[in-house]
């Protein structure tokens, strides 16, 4: 499976660095020079006929924080019109070369897609269908039996229990929250 570490956005200058929308807790371990990272399929729109095709990996040449922005180089991409290209793009690791977290409070997002959420009484809600990592908390997205998705914020008073052995999410839902 592939963890998605970051997105590639707008390029800086002229010489095909690109500014990266982290999405990991490890930037200096992911974007490493020599670091190979791949590319999601199907990501960005098709090139027109003769156009850069964004290739299947990327190795990162040199990255830096500039402005409180990551900035990434990639081997073979050496303009600005290239890294135009890269737009948009996300790129990740694959998750079997990821090691499990130290903490036992924490996860990864792959450890936690399909997870059954149910109700301290058991109650079944739905399953993890992903996560949405939003800037005050992450989010359970829920996908509910009936098909509709409903949002959890990823927080201990509401998400008491997480058993990924036992493949269930235990939430304490405040009363309206799955009718939003």
């Amino acid at each position: 499976m592939l963890l998605i570490v970051g997105r590639i956005g707008k390029p800086h200058g002229i010489r095909g660095e690109v500014t990266v929308e982290v999405r990991t807790d490890e930037p200096e371990a992911r974007f490493a020079p020599g670091s190979v990272l791949r590319t999601e399929p199907g990501a960005v729109a098709p090139p027109e006929p003769g156009a850069y095709r964004v290739p299947e990996e990327l190795t990162v040449e040199s990255a830096r924080w500039h402005q409180g922005r990551l900035l990434v180089a990639f081997e073979g991409v050496l303009d600005r019109n290239v890294a135009e290209a890269l737009r948009g793009t996300l790129v990740g690791v694959d998750s079997g070369d990821v090691a499990p977290p130290a903490d036992p409070e924490e996860w990864h997002d792959h450890q936690l897609v399909g997870l059954a959420v149910v109700t301290p009484a058991g109650e079944h809600l739905g399953e993890v269908a992903r996560i949405d990592h939003a800037p005050a908390s992450d989010l359970l997205v829920l996908r509910r039996p009936e098909g509709r998705t409903a949002l959890i914020p990823f927080v201990k008073a509401i998400v008491p229990e997480v058993d990924v052995p036992g493949g269930r999410v235990v939430v304490e839902l405040p009363g309206g929250l799955l009718d939003l």
